[in-house]
């Protein structure tokens, strides 16, 4: 799992029947302090998330274990909106 921002979302009018009405949004991980680590990423949401929040994404064969993406042809997905990270005794992160 790792920790990133929703930076976008992803709108496709033409998609394979097993992501249809599937909301995708992309996604920038991102560490500790909120800075930026690798490349943006699509994930699709299996719990609503929106614009600059911060999520928990799983991806690989993981990612298809949700019930939303059960069996479906995706590789990322948004299975946790973060409520406050805690590290090393000290809160880096609350959502405000």
């Amino acid at each position: 799992m790792l920790i990133a921002k929703v930076v976008g979302d992803v709108v496709a009018s033409q998609k394979v029947g097993g992501i249809v009405g599937h909301k995708l949004l992309l996604i920038q991980p991102v560490d500790m302090k909120g800075t930026a680590k690798g490349n943006p990423l699509v994930a699709s949401d299996a719990v609503g998330a929106g614009a600059s929040e911060w999520v928990i994404v799983c991806q690989g064969s993981s990612a298809r274990m949700t019930p939303v993406s059960e069996g479906r042809p995706v590789d990322a997905v948004v299975i946790g909106i973060v409520d406050a990270i805690q590290f090393e005794g000290e809160e880096v992160y609350k959502k405000s």
